[in-house]
């Protein structure tokens, strides 16, 4: 009887393997497809989502950049202000920068090109990326240093991607905008571009103008190579009035909100204040741009800044100027990610360089005039009273520290660029906080590595450390020179 049943289930198994083997592999075609996923990249959704991260060029939730520039103060919780907390992730970018680099593969691919198209043509589409990519990328090294670029965005074919020099680093950076502003043609605009709505022309500007920016970060280290970089953007074409500028653009919905709205208001907190460095250099001149940075202070009815870096501040946020409620009020204000006022500050040093045959002054007043005109103060009268007055006026014997200072109050609420630029050049002339809590209570002059890098790319982390310096506040990026 055992053995009727053994032989009996022994013969219901081989027919289900027959019947198996018998049916065609294409009946199980689908069974592995999951429905409720693409199985092709939408490269449209791909690239807004790219785009969104540019705002993490500007500044985060935290105001890392614009508390170390000293644009912003701390009010009660000042850990950042005093330069606690040496890692910093960057993971966020690397996000964008792959999937950057998938619309790249797409474009570029025999097999998968034809199919891109619907989101545009494959040049155009290519030549967005690698600008955004050239962008992101300047914004991670320079805050980095020395980090993970042609052995990165490689996938499973790389987790532990080597770091590239920062010079290296900066002179592909050249070579990709050089060549992506040129990449564009005459096919279907780009679908998803909520930067410059498609408008090849503005990416040309923007690709050229970053160009110029980054050649003045080579003034120390590489001025030749520098000098060189800076005219050919030039000649490419770069912002030529604030209409060029771009803003990165908030929306009045909770999941991509104006980030100091979301603090302020959604959140309800009051953590920062406009500086006491930046009013008190403001106020004097009667600047006509302090009004719209910032508030008076509720309790004493003026503008009064709050000090910087005080380990124990202990000072009420009515005591002091928050920030202009019109930039933390509203939900959908934009912020800017690069301007024309950059560009003619830039063309200003470089004249004072000799890397142009520009005026520095000419280019040094029309700077200012566009501040004023952005931030919606400028009059011709007062306009022409305020270069006028001591301090402001040019003077060619303390041009850098002039062009220096004003650009920093020009890049108010650009907290990454400030703060890259005062490491450049030392203007202004800021005091480290008094209550740092780093080893050397020093202005830090970048960012750590994230833990990962450490813990999971060991090998390369190592070397980095090793050729670059200690994995520390104080050890400087390559353009960053004394």
């Amino acid at each position: 009887m055992k053995n009727i049943r053994k032989n009996s289930l022994w013969l219901l198994l081989l027919t289900f393997i027959w019947g198996v083997s018998a049916c065609k592999v294409d009946d199980f075609g689908n069974m592995n497809v999951d429905p409720n996923n693409a199985s092709k990249p939408n490269l449209t959704s791909i690239l807004t989502s790219s785009m969104r991260q540019v705002r993490f060029g500007v500044t985060d939730l935290t105001a890392t950049q614009m508390l170390y520039a000293q644009q912003w103060s701390e009010i009660t919780y000042t850990q950042i202000s005093t330069y606690s907390g040496l890692p910093f992730e960057y993971n966020t970018f690397y996000v964008a920068l792959n999937n950057l680099q998938l619309i790249i593969d797409y474009n570029t691919s025999e097999s998968t090109k034809g199919l891109a198209t619907a989101s545009g043509s494959n040049a155009n589409q290519i030549a967005l990326a690698r600008i955004l990519k050239a962008y992101l990328f300047s914004v991670v090294t320079d805050r980095w240093g020395d980090v993970p670029y042609t052995e990165a965005l490689k996938g499973s074919a790389n987790f532990r991607p080597k770091f590239d020099k920062q010079q290296d680093i900066y002179n592909d950076l050249f070579k990709e905008l050089k060549e992506a502003q040129a990449q564009f043609d005459n096919g279907a605009t780009v679908k998803g571009d909520f930067l410059f709505n498609g408008s090849n022309d503005k990416w040309k500007k923007f690709a050229n103008s970053l160009r110029l920016v980054l050649a003045l970060r080579l003034s120390k280290v590489d001025p030749a190579k520098g000098k060189t970089e800076f005219n050919a953007a030039l000649t490419d074409g770069v912002f030529t009035s604030n209409a060029d500028n771009l803003f990165y653009k908030y929306q009045k919905d909770a999941n991509n909100e104006n980030p100091w709205y979301a603090s302020f208001v959604t959140s309800g907190r009051l953590d920062f204040a406009v500086s006491s460095t930046l009013v008190n250099y403001l106020k004097p001149l009667n600047d006509p741009r302090l009004a719209t940075y910032a508030d008076k202070s509720v309790n004493v009815g003026d503008y009064v800044g709050m000090p910087f870096g005080l380990k124990n501040p202990g000072i009420k946020a009515a005591n002091v100027s928050l920030p202009n409620s019109k930039i933390i009020t509203v939900q959908d204000a934009p912020l800017p990610v690069l301007i024309y006022t950059q560009v003619l500050f830039s063309k200003a040093e470089a004249a004072k360089l000799g890397w142009t045959t520009e005026d520095a002054k000419t280019n040094y007043e029309a700077a200012i005039k566009a501040s004023l005109e952005q931030w919606g103060v400028y009059t011709a009268d007062s306009y022409a009273k305020f270069i006028a007055t001591a301090g402001v006026k040019y003077d060619d014997a303390k041009a850098f520290e002039q062009i220096g200072n004003q650009k920093w109050v020009a890049l108010y609420l650009q907290g990454h660029e400030a703060w890259s630029e005062w490491r450049r050049t030392g203007y202004p002339a800021l005091t480290p906080a008094p209550g740092a809590a780093n080893p050397s209570k020093l202005i830090p002059r970048r960012h750590g590595y994230p833990t990962p890098e450490r813990d999971l790319n060991g090998e390369n982390y190592k070397a980095v450390t090793t050729t670059q310096g200690e994995d520390s506040f104080d050890t400087r990026v390559w353009w960053d020179k004394k």
